[in-house]
């Protein structure tokens, strides 16, 4: 690489935000993390902070001149930072909105003032709501379930409107149920296989809400790395200004997911295999059931996801078992 790139990763000391700076540095580009660590972690950046390439701003997405200062000299935006969970936004809808919305737009404003070449941003998968089809097509959408899912989508309208009204290059991934190393087991908003894996490690039950049958594209880490890159990179007039499905394309159900895990954990030890599962209520705001077609992106974008389910599974609890033990 003659002239270093630049990339802003916002959310950067997030579980997805860490593994793409990760990624970056490795592959010699320069990477500028702002992240907030309202959700995010010093332990995720800990490894870049002596990197020569790295730059660490701690600052919030919903001021304006933080965001400003973030893309000074910067190529391409990743953009990561939001508030996750359907739950937190029923629980504080207010300031999910003034993260995931008014932070949005700051950050389209400032790359838009700094003329960076690209803006790619995580969307959601809950953008597809009460549709009951599947696989879940990027043109066929339905009504948002969680303040969540409203947040998300006025992202991608904001993007679009962007893209007509002032020519900055938008691309948004709708990640489908993103797992891997570095995702936080712990909180009230832990995702799923993170927390199931420190309960079976503690040979604690699991608690699935419903009966299990509902199911999710799970998407391991790596894949969604691979579209961020080919996001970012792409030369096709045709793939810009537009969003794409993040996913592997298979879905897996809760009760299968459990069997993975435990069959996984119990060869660390053999004790998990003995750990049963609680079902408790179904969640408000949950989708039934997730599944992406991932055409779009393969036709577009090149996209071939290298691991599957099972494959990331098996790596990640690799990880978990070396560091959260």
């Amino acid at each position: 690489m003659e002239e270093k790139i630049t990339i802003l990763v916002t959310g950067g000391a997030g579980f997805i935000g860490s593994n793409l700076t990760e990624y970056f540095l490795c592959k010699g580009y320069h990477v500028v993390c702002l992240d907030n660590f309202s959700t995010g972690h010093y332990k995720n950046i800990q490894d870049f902070l002596n990197h020569p390439s790295y730059k660490l701003i701690e600052g919030d997405i919903r001021d304006f001149e933080t965001c400003k200062e973030a893309v000074k000299n910067v190529d391409y935006v990743l953009h990561q930072a939001a508030l996750g969970s359907v739950p937190r936004s029923i629980n504080d809808p207010i300031t999910s909105n003034e993260v995931n919305v008014g932070g949005f737009l700051n950050m389209l404003v400032a790359s838009r003032d700094a003329k960076v070449k690209r803006f790619v941003y995580a969307a959601s998968s809950s953008t597809y709501g009460d549709l009951e089809n599947l696989p879940k097509i990027e043109n066929e959408i339905g009504k948002p379930l969680s303040p969540y899912a409203i947040t998300k989508y006025v992202n991608e309208l904001y993007a679009e409107v962007f893209s007509k009204t002032y020519g900055i290059e938008t691309i948004g991934l709708r990640y489908f149920n993103v797992f891997g190393k570095r995702q936080d087991p712990k909180g009230t908003y832990a995702a799923v296989i993170p927390k199931f894996v420190m309960q079976f490690m503690k040979y604690e039950s699991p608690i699935i809400n419903g009966d299990g049958n509902f199911s999710r594209d799970f998407t391991y880490i790596d894949n969604v790395i691979q579209m961020n890159e080919l996001a970012m990179l792409t030369n096709n007039p045709k793939a810009v200004n537009t969003v794409y499905n993040t996913a592997y394309g298979e879905r897996t159900t809760l009760n299968d997911l459990v069997v993975c895990l435990r069959e996984y954990l119990s060869e660390f030890d053999s004790k998990i295999k003995g750990v049963q599962v609680i079902h408790g209520p179904n969640r408000i705001g949950d989708i039934p059931h997730s599944l992406a077609s991932v055409q779009k992106a393969k036709e577009l974008l090149n996209y071939i996801p290298k691991y599957s389910m099972q494959e990331g599974l098996k790596e990640a609890v690799q990880w978990y078992w070396k560091n959260l033990k």
